[in-house]
């Protein structure tokens, strides 16, 4: 199968898309995987339209992000930097919001839901650093991160959402500017990508010659339409993903294997 798609790849310039699967080996879940459980994300409209389930989130938010932050690029994510540098790999395109393609040195990412490391207001639009809110969080919850881990011990989602029940003690936060409502700086469900995002990622596209998708089931459409877009245009579309993809129609090559094992491969044989 690698060298199938060494044939298809070979002399080209490659975007890569990927999602939650490449992670996987830096010890994040995937959400949609063979063995991953079912999930239920948070959506937009549950966010903003009810303080309970903003409670319920910034609560398993405050232990889940220190996990993600702690998470190490994994040889998938390195392969893709040595691949870019090279110039074989044009950029990145991710779904996912765990920075690991930006820690492994990858120059040219696209972080198409943002990432876990910031925080904006709805109502005026401040942004502060995720570790800035931990600060103001840990300030109003003294000692209740470390006991709800302590007690529940800790699940970790794709999202930074630590899968833990008890959260009714927990005291958010707002803005401290203008007491708006504070909202990860991550599409959720139900919210749209950044219409400047979108184009940046159909740019890069179109300054390649073929795309690489790895580890997404393309369950969504924001990643799905850069797969339709390279299909328009006559471009190889290469798969790397363990179960089906909504993309899979449109694949010149669909490899169910690893996300690293393939991209190590790779690197090591593809020519500057």
């Amino acid at each position: 199968m690698i060298d199938r798609i060494l044939e298809v790849l070979d002399g080209r310039r490659l975007s890569v898309l990927t999602g939650a699967g490449i992670s996987t080996d830096s010890g994040i879940p995937d959400y949609r995987g063979p063995d991953s459980p079912p999930r239920s994300p948070m959506t937009y409209q549950q966010f903003v339209g009810d303080a309970a389930f903003r409670r319920h989130y910034w609560a398993r938010n405050h232990l889940g992000w220190r996990y993600i932050d702690a998470a190490r690029p994994n040889p998938g994510h390195r392969a893709l930097t040595g691949l870019e540098r090279t110039g074989v790999v044009h950029g990145v395109i991710t779904q996912n919001v765990d920075l690991l393609h930006t820690k492994a040195g990858s120059r040219h990412v696209i972080d198409l839901h943002g990432t876990y490391a910031q925080v904006r207001c709805l109502a005026c639009e401040h942004r502060i650093s995720r570790m800035t809110l931990a600060e103001r969080l840990d300030a109003a919850n003294p000692g209740l991160a470390e006991s709800m881990a302590v007690t529940t011990g800790v699940e970790i989602a794709p999202d930074a959402d630590a899968i833990v029940e008890r959260t009714n003690d927990f005291r958010t936060v707002d803005c401290d500017r203008c007491g708006g409502i504070l909202k990860p700086d991550i599409v959720y469900f139900g919210e749209s990508v950044p219409k400047s995002r979108v184009e940046a990622g159909f740019q890069m596209l179109a300054e390649t010659d073929a795309l690489m998708v790895v580890g997404s089931s393309l369950a969504v459409t924001s990643g799905l339409r850069f797969v339709r877009r390279a299909a328009r245009d006559g471009k190889p579309i290469v798969i790397v993903n363990r179960g089906a993809t909504r993309g899979d129609k449109y694949a010149t090559i669909k490899a169910e294997l690893g996300s690293s094992e393939v991209l190590v491969e790779l690197e090591a044989a593809l020519p500057a």
